[in-house]
């Protein structure tokens, strides 16, 4: 067994690697970037490191900063978490170089699944097939437009080295295809590092269904039960549930021995996930993931069994402690993802700020899972979600309504979540029967009801992000003596106010007249504002453009979700006030329309 891990992760994955260590006698390494120094993570591990840095590339997709920390720290092995370099075989290699081990899956392994299309025809070759689609990677839009003509629309366009959602998205007719492919190349070389799609057939109200695996060194892999993960947004999960509902023991061993088949065609080793869709009975093999997933504890719940002590126990060296028949399965458990987002008609903006007040739930068969405490900040640079409710119930029903009271319990002040949507999901009868589908939270789900922006204190007083913004604090570097000896120390202090900053701490004259809506102008119906705190990466229009209501202005990345700002009437554009790569906070004007 492991001596000390490093845990190449941040947020809630970070913590929850960081407790399975502690109760294995195994120390702890943290990393951090500047916006994490105060992380709930970096403060729960035995040591903590600083990535330098604020952007994902030169801190948490750092393999050369990190594998400096995995030498300095002395850590025998690493985990990578999920998301960032949890699936790249180069990492694990680089992790190999420093003398430890990377617990995940060989990079070999990964080089296959990671690739989607190349993971494609591993399965097909196992005789598991996929959902209808290329298996080269997109060169032009044209061949997107081939692709739909032959096959019918809509088409998927996805990341071919990544999930999640991230780098998909759905075209409805050939006009869509160039800047779909664009958004879509651009949305996943940010998240992944690398930009390259593929196309499918986009099916017609799927379930999205996966499976669990775990295999060890020495040939021996089990199938642990299904999740369920059809209630999504932006092709992104909200909920996850195990075992899925609807669905036929004879189903479920089916899929099961599916995805050993492409767990074993690629000599996986630790543990894994074969994801499918799941239409009218048949099943198409969707991807592969080769790390731990967010929706873990549903498995975990439901089997009685550790996952991340077993992926630790696997990179060790040890054998699988179950056969495939040993595996027990009891009662049903129920995940919701609690995302610091405004969910109010549907529109689940990214809203990061300072959560002021955070009370998580608790009582008979409920676990959360979190990578916040109150007074930290969920950063508009990294992933927005805050915790995990699972719950568990002798049946599915006892689990729904279990749910519903553990999230009515939840208290989450500074920043809105999706805590309403979830209530909404859990209550409606199409999600109570098991008869909804990928899209189902888009096109059926009525959410005109949740309140737009805010969570409610206890005293039922609205709180708005700017007014829970935590205070901000700038870098300072200071020499100090500890018993007689010098010291270079770097401290991190409130920054100055504005009135007794003077021009070195007040805003830019540019933001200024943004927020301000330069003086006047600008403040009515053809005001396009920032819906949220984001970074601009490509501006639509110009001046003196006509554009018509709902046409996009520009789009917004924030929490690795790209987003578009539509215009709310139709017209000219007399003013443009941002332009690309520029940071933009919530309310700040975008564009005049006249």
């Amino acid at each position: 067994m492991f001596n000390k891990v490093l845990v190449a992760n941040r947020g809630e994955i970070a913590v929850r690697v960081i407790r399975t260590c502690r109760e294995l006698g195994i120390a702890t390494v943290a990393v951090y970037s500047d916006h994490d120094r105060a992380a709930y993570h970096v403060r729960l591990a035995d040591e903590a490191y600083a990535l330098v840095g604020e952007t994902a590339a030169d801190t948490y997709l750092s393999i050369e900063a990190l594998c400096a920390l995995v030498r300095r720290s002395g850590a025998d092995g690493v985990h990578p978490g999920y998301g960032f370099l949890s699936e790249s075989a180069a990492f694990a290699r680089a992790v190999a170089e420093t003398g430890a081990t990377f617990i995940g899956p060989t990079p070999a392994a990964m080089e296959v699944m990671s690739d989607k299309t190349r993971s494609r025809r591993t399965a097909e070759g196992v005789g598991v097939p996929g959902v209808p689609g290329r298996s080269e990677a997109l060169t032009s839009p044209e061949e997107v437009v081939a692709f739909g003509e032959a096959n019918g629309w809509p088409v998927a366009i996805k990341a071919a080295h990544g999930g999640g959602g991230r780098g998909m998205r759905i075209v409805n007719e050939p006009a869509g295809a160039a800047p779909a492919l664009e958004s879509a190349q651009s949305e996943a070389g940010a998240a992944f590092g690398r930009s390259e799609c593929y196309v499918e057939r986009y099916l017609n109200r799927p379930r999205h269904v996966e499976m669990q695996i775990l295999a060890d060194a020495r040939g021996n892999t089990v199938w642990l039960g299904e999740r369920d993960c059809s209630c999504q947004r932006r092709h992104q999960k909200l909920l996850e549930e195990s075992p899925a509902p609807r669905f036929s023991d004879d189903a479920r061993r089916a899929m099961g021995e599916a995805a050993v088949k492409v767990a074993e065609a690629c000599g996986y080793v630790n543990a894994g996930t074969v994801e499918f869709l799941w239409d009218h009975e048949r099943f198409w093999f969707l991807e592969m993931n080769t790390r731990l997933q967010v929706e873990h504890p549903v498995t975990e719940v439901v089997t009685g069994l550790d996952l991340v002590e077993l992926q630790l126990r696997i990179a060790s060296g040890e054998p699988l402690p179950l056969t495939q028949a040993e595996v027990d399965q009891r009662g049903h458990a129920i995940e919701c993802r609690v995302n610091a987002e405004d969910s109010s008609d549907g529109r689940f903006l990214p809203t990061p700020g300072a959560i002021s007040r955070l009370r998580l739930p608790g009582g008979i068969g409920v676990r959360t899972d979190a990578g916040f405490e109150p007074g930290d900040e969920v950063s508009p640079a990294y992933d927005n979600l805050v915790a995990k409710v699972v719950v568990w119930g002798k049946d599915r029903d006892t689990a729904r309504r279990r749910m519903i009271r553990a999230l009515e319990e939840c208290e989450v002040e500074g920043v809105p979540t999706t805590i309403p949507a979830h209530l909404a999901i859990l209550r409606h009868p199409d999600f109570v029967a098991g008869d909804h589908f990928t899209t189902w939270v888009e096109e059926c789900l009525d959410l005109s009801h949740v309140p737009a922006g805010f969570e409610r204190s206890a005293q039922g007083t609205p709180v708005s992000g700017d007014q829970a913004v935590a205070e901000t604090r700038v870098r300072r570097d200071v020499e100090v003596e500890v018993d007689g000896r010098r010291y270079q120390v770097r401290l991190w202090v409130p920054e100055p106010s504005s009135a007794a900053a003077g021009a070195t701490g007040a805003a830019s004259p540019r933001r200024r007249a943004r927020r301000r809506g330069g003086g006047g102008e600008g403040t009515g119906a053809g005001t396009v504002v920032a819906p949220m705190q984001g970074t601009v990466v490509k501006v639509l229009v110009a001046e003196g453009d006509a554009v018509e209501l709902g046409q996009p202005v520009c789009v917004l990345e924030a929490m690795k979700m790209e987003s578009n700002v539509n215009a709310e009437v139709a017209g000219t554009v007399t003013q443009l006030r941002v332009s690309p790569g520029e940071t933009l906070s919530a309310g700040d004007v975008v564009a005049v329309i006249e």
